[in-house]
């Protein structure tokens, strides 16, 4: 917004990808979602409110596999956007976090706007209405949709089904960066770690305040 980088830098080019090493590209083509505008501010709204929604909610105490969805997501979307003329892919990735969240979530009620009253699960469909009425293009609304069906199929349908299994494992670096490690129940402190040990705490327990 500041002018100090163009978008012309920032969009996604398989070319200067592969053929410049302008590696950047697949991450801020995410970043970038147009100049100021109602369109900019309706994308930072859904974009913080879902992703928060989902972070306290079902990924709750699991940020490794939230940090898993990203990259499944935005892997997905960089290989569809290597056969299509897309150059910025963030909004698709808004409507990714829409999807999922509102198929964990199908028994609440949304208004939009106060015009529309529905079930959650038609929100990204709402959302790609909407999108159609200003002018914009749904295919990036489409993909968004496409990704996020295929993660909650994967993540949340196949492995209930009979004869199915989870195919999404988070990879273990990723726990291991992300995720607190859990205590081991057999784990036997030595007895200058034990609490009932410290100098400290006997002083406050012989001086209760």
């Amino acid at each position: 917004q500041l002018e100090f980088i163009t978008p012309f830098q920032l969009y996604f080019n398989p070319d200067l990808i592969f053929r410049k090493f302008q590696i950047w590209r697949l991450i801020t083509n995410f970043l970038f979602f147009g100049p100021l505008g109602f369109s900019f501010f309706f994308n930072m709204i859904f974009l913080y409110r879902y992703c928060r929604m989902l972070e306290e909610g079902s990924f709750r105490g699991r940020t490794a596999d939230f940090v898993f969805m990203f990259l499944f997501g935005g892997f997905l979307m960089t290989l569809f956007g290597l056969f299509a003329s897309l150059f910025f892919l963030g909004q698709a990735f808004t409507i990714m976090l829409v999807y999922v969240w509102s198929r964990r979530n199908p028994y609440i009620r949304m208004n939009f706007f106060g015009l529309l009253n529905f079930q959650a699960p038609f929100l990204p469909w709402v959302l790609m209405g909407f999108s159609l009425l200003l002018g914009n293009s749904i295919i990036i609304d489409l993909l968004g949709i496409a990704v996020g069906h295929i993660y909650y199929f994967l993540e949340d349908v196949f492995p209930n089904q009979p004869g199915g299994k989870k195919l999404l494992l988070t990879p273990s670096f990723l726990k291991m960066v992300f995720d607190t490690p859990e205590e081991d129940p057999n784990y036997n402190p030595l007895p200058e770690d034990r609490p009932e040990n410290h100098p400290r705490d006997q002083d406050q327990q012989q001086h209760p305040q």
